[in-house]
């Protein structure tokens, strides 16, 4: 996580102690969530008296926008007194998938879940869902929606969020230049939209020739050690798409370090440290997957379901469109606003 976020500190815990019991401020705050004032009200009356329990997962805490999302959900469940056990994915599916079947065999309010991988949570989630509880799918699928009944799925449009990013490299390159794509999680749906945005886009242009789209699994390491290759493989590469902004920053470094700066980098996520390489001009786009908006969106959608009774589809759509914009030097400093405070 970034120092401005741990700078935030006391003031911000003040900040949960008085907010946590005004209603007036809590309607405030979701309002310029992006959720309306009728349900941001409702969702402040309906305020448990003793806390409610929830858990959560991500794919792994080593990804710093899961770990934002953590912080995130936290944050949010101090607001409307939800009570958030944490159960990290470890960007491992297999290690995921014990600790998704140890949340199934307890009890909680509700639960919210980002898969590492499409397929591999459906039988404890399934469990839990027969169980009565409600489960909120975030960012990637947990399985097809017309497989599985979550209560509603939390997600941005990510073959836009890959589109745009590519968009933006392949007109600063004026549609000519040989590009590269490293890929998340081949099994993570929101890594198959991104490609499916990057190919979408460069498809249109035949003087781009992509070199090469292997994954890193969203894992910097591999990342950098693809990057190693790359450079010492391809004398010409123009720009790169990362399907986040982890391991464009660590294939950055690798390019600093072999002298390679002049390679156009876009990525995926708006984290801090991104947003930073982009006002600084080291990094040349990104977007933004609002990991505040979805797991914090995820605490309101729970709380809605338990203390509002409120339904799939009666109230919540089955999909919620979380989507964030494309983040330049324009705009760099209000997203980094907005991410300090939870809002994106």
């Amino acid at each position: 996580m970034s120092d401005t976020n741990d700078s935030l500190g006391k003031s911000r815990r003040e900040f949960i102690q008085t907010a946590a019991a005004s209603a007036t401020v809590a309607t405030a705050l979701m309002g310029s969530f992006g959720i309306s004032q009728a349900l941001a009200q409702g969702a402040a009356v309906g305020r448990s008296e003793k806390p409610l329990k929830a858990a959560f997962s991500n794919a792994g805490l080593q990804a710093t926008w899961c770990a934002q999302g953590k912080q995130a959900a936290e944050w949010w469940g101090k607001m409307f007194n939800v009570e958030v056990t944490w159960f990290d994915g470890q960007l491992d599916a297999v290690k995921q998938r014990g600790a998704i079947d140890n949340m199934a065999s307890r009890k909680w309010d509700f639960v919210a879940i980002q898969a590492f991988g499409i397929g591999t949570l459906t039988q404890p989630v399934q469990k839990m869902i027969d169980a009565g509880t409600p489960v909120i799918d975030m960012d990637t699928l947990i399985a097809p929606l017309e497989q599985i009944n979550v209560h509603s799925f939390l997600a941005p449009d990510n073959e836009f969020m890959g589109a745009s990013v590519t968009q933006a490299l392949v007109g600063a390159l004026g549609g000519k230049g040989k590009i590269i794509m490293t890929q998340g999680a081949l099994g993570h749906t929101g890594a198959q939209g991104r490609a499916k945005g990057f190919e979408s886009v460069v498809k249109q242009y035949p003087g781009i020739e992509v070199l090469d789209t292997q994954p890193a699994d969203w894992d910097v390491t591999k990342a950098a050690r693809l990057w190693e290759t790359y450079l010492t493989k391809y004398p010409q590469i123009d720009a790169a798409f990362f399907h986040n902004d982890d391991m464009a920053l660590a294939a950055a470094n690798i390019m600093k370090a072999r002298n390679r700066t002049n390679i156009l980098i876009g990525g995926v996520d708006a984290m801090p440290p991104a947003i930073k390489a982009v006002s600084e001009g080291r990094m040349f786009a990104t977007v933004r997957n609002p990991s505040c908006r979805i797991h914090g969106g995820a605490i309101v959608a729970g709380v809605a379901a338990v203390t509002g009774g409120e339904k799939t589809g009666q109230g919540i759509p089955k999909h919620v469109i979380t989507d964030g914009p494309v983040v330049t030097k324009a705009n760099a400093a209000g997203m980094q606003w907005m991410q300090d405070h939870f809002l994106i």
